[in-house]
């Protein structure tokens, strides 16, 4: 039988290939969503496309399961990387998951001079990432970056890729990407206390830095995740 499950698994995928499940996998397959011997669903490993694939034991401890063919070529998402500075876990979690969903390649955690969150789980985080594309049908899954410093990101920022930035004191300037240049591109989200002024004017003064507002109203940060990766993806993005 068919399924509309999706499972990413960390594994070459080739015609007849087999693959012994984890037992969170396993877990997840034939105690969550009962999936029995013979049933079919969709596998993807984020470098062979999406795959059709068999159960071949339907073990809740250690499943195995075979690709039988391809089903969808690899989609890589836009160019696209997002800095976020963490929050709440539950808001650094959904942060994480909609950058996935809205088509980020990269998701990079930063520590500005305002940020709360000292550390973060980037394993737990990555799972997020994991699930997220599971869950959207994607067949690429973006690495998530374990937490840095801001300045040491800025110090080796690439010659070629611009620089959104997102900036709470031009809080109601116009804002508009349709000139913007094409390319490697970055999305910056500043902490819920603001970029300090010495990061904003390290900032402005970037070349590759393109300062943007995001409305007359302050947004949390979640929200200005989304709406500045729906804003970049509707001018150079994928959607059109």
């Amino acid at each position: 039988m068919a399924s509309n499950v999706r499972l990413y698994l960390d594994h070459p995928l080739s015609p007849g290939q087999s693959c012994a499940l984890t037992q969170a996998q396993s877990h997840y397959l034939f105690g969550v969503m009962r999936l029995s011997l013979g049933d079919r669903l969709t596998v993807f490993n984020g470098q062979d496309g999406a795959w059709r694939a068999e159960v071949l034991r339907a073990d809740r401890r250690k499943g195995v399961i075979a690709a039988v063919e391809q089903t969808a070529p690899l989609v890589m998402p836009p160019d696209v990387w997002l800095l976020f500075a963490p929050i709440k876990k539950a808001r650094t979690d959904f942060i994480v998951e909609k950058a996935v969903e809205l088509g980020a390649a990269r998701v990079m955690p930063v520590q500005t001079e305002y940020t709360n969150a000292e550390r973060i789980r980037q394993d737990r985080l990555q799972a997020h990432a994991t699930e997220a594309a599971e869950q959207c049908g994607g067949t690429f899954v973006p690495p998530v970056d374990d937490l840095a410093r801001l300045d040491r990101v800025l110090s080796d920022w690439p010659a070629d890729r611009h620089l959104m930035f997102c900036d709470e004191s031009r809080l109601g300037a116009a804002t508009s990407l349709a000139d913007a240049p094409r390319g490697p591109w970055a999305i910056l989200i500043g902490p819920e206390g603001g970029f300090s002024p010495a990061e904003r004017a390290r900032l402005t003064a970037m070349e590759m830095a393109h300062p943007v507002s995001l409305g007359p109203r302050i947004l949390r940060a979640d929200t200005a995740a989304i709406a500045a990766l729906t804003l970049w993806q509707a001018a150079l993005g994928d959607w059109g």
